[in-house]
């Protein structure tokens, strides 16, 4: 029987790294999804995963992403959606296209990727998504108008998956980053950064969480985060 597959769509040199190393080193075949794959096939190289080129704001590259990823490795285990990029700007500034771009990263990519992953999921009646959701979900403030309500409708509709999705076997969880995100190399100590490792240790608890107590919405966030 071959590893359990972790895909994380969204790499960058902090949660997305971090997300892959823990993954790795917990023993899955970790896929990585990102628009190109000049970072993201280093780190794969480096923890024996694979590295896709997927924009998640083309339906199509979804589908084929993950048409590669059943190839390659299987059907999947646990899916890390941490795409999640948007404008920031008051509605005078943000232009529709800017605006609309934040709902398919954040939204309609999340929808997509989830119904690429969930039949075999259904099929074996486990399985996790995990969303990393932030702050501006929670609050619009004038120079969120385009993140905030992205990130809202992506709440909510990770808060639907996790509704109909819950009684199925497979979990739904919604990570809230509320603060800064600094590396694993800057100090922790000052406490108004959050390093990505700790932020990862989170994620994997809660793709690994058991039954009986299964968790929707964490938020972390460093102890000197005013909040």
């Amino acid at each position: 029987m071959g590893k359990p597959v972790c895909v994380i769509v969204g790499i960058g040199p902090k949660n997305g790294r971090a997300f892959a190393e823990r993954f790795a080193q917990e023993g899955y075949a970790v896929a990585l999804l990102s628009r190109s794959t000049g970072y993201s096939s280093g780190l794969a190289a480096e923890l024996g995963g694979r590295a896709y080129a997927c924009d998640v704001t083309d339906p199509s590259a979804i589908k084929q992403a993950f048409a590669l990823i059943r190839d390659d490795l299987g059907e999947v285990d646990v899916l890390l959606y941490n795409a999640g990029s948007g404008k920031f700007g008051t509605f005078d500034d943000v232009s529709d296209d800017e605006f609309e771009k934040g709902w398919q990263i954040n939204v309609r990519g999340l929808l997509q990727s989830t119904r690429e992953v969930v039949g075999s999921m259904r099929e074996k009646g486990s399985g996790a998504i995990i969303i990393t959701g932030a702050t501006a979900s929670l609050r619009g403030k004038p120079f969120t108008a385009a993140f905030a309500s992205a990130k809202a409708g992506q709440r909510s509709l990770a808060q639907s998956f996790a509704r109909q999705l819950g009684p199925e076997g497979i979990h739904v969880a919604l990570v809230i980053v509320d603060g800064g995100i600094g590396t694993d190399e800057e100090s922790s100590k000052d406490g108004t950064r959050l390093r990505p490792s700790d932020i990862a240790h989170t994620v994997y608890h809660l793709a690994t969480q058991p039954k009986s107590a299964w968790s929707f919405e964490v938020d972390v966030r460093p102890f000197k985060e005013d909040w």
